[in-house]
């Protein structure tokens, strides 16, 4: 079929025949054609206070959901305020599609009134993106956008339309053809290293399943209970893989990393073999790499080829979909079981069941009546559940979050892993509240974090998006507090936030029509929670009034090896031991 329309009716229609129901953006001059068609669409458009939040936004939206995010920006300044979400997305590999306006097509390279290169600008952090100076060109560069965003490893994808393009007159076609010769992603794994990784692993005495997010990417984590149950192997999930194995797993040690728990960092340090799943070997996981799990084969498994041998050298790669991968590696376990092979991990287990039992994840108390941060989080996933969605900002309350919240499904916990962008969490919690508008959706921030782009409690507050907040506040920029502390000399040089409630969050809330709660002594922690459970016509915040010097532990410092991690100030773990 084909009709005479604008470029932004063809745009509308195409982004409705993708799918698209929900986007998030502020208009503006030189998208301004794309809003008069976007006012009679069926796509609901989420008017946000900064560009930024529509982009976390879109990226809580996807990781939430498995859809593709869509945020919208016109040119120059509310393009570059797009930057940030979109190296965020690209970090995490999250599907998000981003639409800016640009200057007439005539006037590029002028310095025209709000130009600016943001195809060149974001170049290194997109997986792809497009200049449409010709109407003709949009149904096609919205459905390749929309295909490179959402198949092999997902990412961003910038679609930049110049105005005259919008403007002028086309016949919109549909469906159109792709033109990507040169995007074959792989997705079926070889099979000859299926069959080697599975000899391997059940030759293995001390195998670890290190599970990145690459596995809830792929839609894997059910493949991947299936594997650990059939091998009986020590599984542990990164940052970005909380929730795609069950914290309540027998088999599960827990997160790995700078933060992870004793028994994580341990196994995978002493490990003889580490079955990478979807992981990308980050610095936080590894500590100072030449040290990093000395003893280990590697069989490296992801669906993006850049990523095997980056970091470690991969003994058996395998490129490909993990839910393709996983069921295939199942299955030749299965074989190699069925001709008699078996794993010995017995006194694997002794080994980690004595790290597990002996270095517990725990937090202190004060006397003095004020909250700990962690008994606050714990309880808040206790009552609101693990059917609930978590989004967390970046810092203290972020490790804590990830720590002390059991995760069981996946696509439960969101936050910024890679890019550890402060502000995530309350666009990306109304961007999930979307998405999943049944699900009970928690932003778990800081109080540096929350002023970064609070604003958007006015977004949820006036679209009817009833997110809940958890503001951790302890009046610090906690994290760089923590370093601080630890690292030099105590000197806090512009960290504290604290003076005389400014803000005051409560106030904050109500003025943006939110419910404002204030929570400062444990006794009133359950009473709080179960009060903003209860609350569902408007967003609800908490203001937890917590104790300023809790720290996050363990602790690997940065450059150093796991093998020097800190469960307290001055304490590392005894990995000796007659089991040992």
């Amino acid at each position: 079929m084909s009709e005479k329309i604008t470029g932004a009716e063809s745009l509308v229609r195409s982004l409705e025949s993708v799918g698209v129901t929900d986007v998030f953006g502020i208009p503006g001059g030189a998208i301004l054609p794309l809003y008069d068609p976007l006012f009679d669409s069926s796509i609901r458009h989420i008017l946000v206070r900064h560009e930024q939040g529509a982009g976390h936004a879109a990226e809580g939206y996807a990781a939430a959901s498995g859809r593709v995010g869509v945020c919208m920006a016109t040119s120059g300044p509310g393009a570059t305020n797009l930057v940030t979400p979109l190296a965020d997305a690209n970090m995490d590999s999250v599907p998000v599609v981003a639409i800016t306006g640009q200057v007439p097509s005539g006037a590029i390279g002028t310095d025209a009134f709000q130009e600016a290169d943001i195809r060149g600008i974001t170049m290194p952090i997109t997986k792809h993106n497009f200049l449409v100076t010709n109407p003709d060109d949009i149904p096609r560069a919205v459905t390749e956008a929309f295909h490179l965003a959402s198949t092999g490893r997902p990412g961003p994808v910038l679609v930049d339309v110049s105005k005259d393009a919008l403007q002028a007159e086309t016949e919109f076609h549909w469906p159109v053809q792709m033109d990507l010769p040169g995007y074959h992603p792989v997705t079926k794994p070889h099979s000859k290293q299926v069959r080697e990784a599975a000899r391997m692993i059940l030759g293995a005495r001390q195998p670890v399943l290190y599970v990145g997010g690459g596995v809830i990417r792929a839609g894997a984590s059910a493949a991947l209970r299936k594997l650990a149950d059939i091998t009986g192997i020590p599984v542990v999930t990164t940052l970005m893989a909380r929730g795609a194995f069950p914290d309540s797993h027998p088999q599960h040690l827990g997160m790995p990393g700078m933060h992870g728990t004793v028994a994580a960092v341990g196994a995978l340090q002493k490990s003889d073999l580490l079955i990478t799943l979807g992981a990308r070997f980050d610095d936080r996981v590894t500590g100072k790499l030449s040290t990093f799990a000395p003893d280990a084969a590697v069989i490296h498994a992801d669906i993006d080829p850049a990523e095997i041998g980056k970091n470690r050298t991969a003994d058996v790669p395998i490129v490909g979909d993990l839910a393709e991968i996983l069921p295939e590696l199942v299955a030749a376990i299965e074989a190699e079981q069925a001709g008699g092979a078996e794993g010995d991990y017995e006194g694997w287990w002794v080994q980690l069941n004595r790290l597990r039992d002996t270095y517990p994840l725990g937090y202190d108390t004060y006397d003095d009546g004020t909250l700990s941060p962690q008994y606050v989080i714990q309880r808040l996933g206790l009552i609101s559940g693990p059917e609930s969605i978590f989004a967390a900002g970046v810092g203290q309350h972020q490790m804590w979050a990830a720590q002390f919240i059991d995760y069981e499904h996946p696509n439960t916990w969101l936050n910024s892993g890679g890019l550890g962008t402060m502000g995530y969490a309350i666009p990306a919690a109304m961007g999930a509240k979307v998405a999943m508008p049944d699900k009970t959706v928690w932003a778990v921030d800081g109080d540096g974090c929350f002023q970064m782009t609070n604003q958007e409690l006015a977004t949820s507050t006036i679209n009817d998006i009833p997110i809940k907040v958890a503001l951790i506040n302890n009046g610090n920029l906690g994290m760089v507090r923590q370093w601080q502390t630890l690292f030099y000399n105590e000197r806090y040089s512009n960290t504290n936030l604290e003076s005389f409630r400014v803000p005051d969050f409560v106030k904050l809330a109500e003025a943006y029509g939110a419910y404002g709660l204030r929570c400062e002594s444990p006794e009133q922690v359950d009473a709080a929670i179960e009060k903003a459970m209860a609350i569902d016509d408007a967003p609800v915040l908490i203001d937890f009034v917590v104790h300023k010097d809790a720290m996050v532990w363990p602790m690997v410092a940065a450059g150093t090896s796991n093998d020097d991690i800190m469960v307290a100030r001055e304490m590392a773990p005894d990995w000796s031991g007659e089991d040992d």
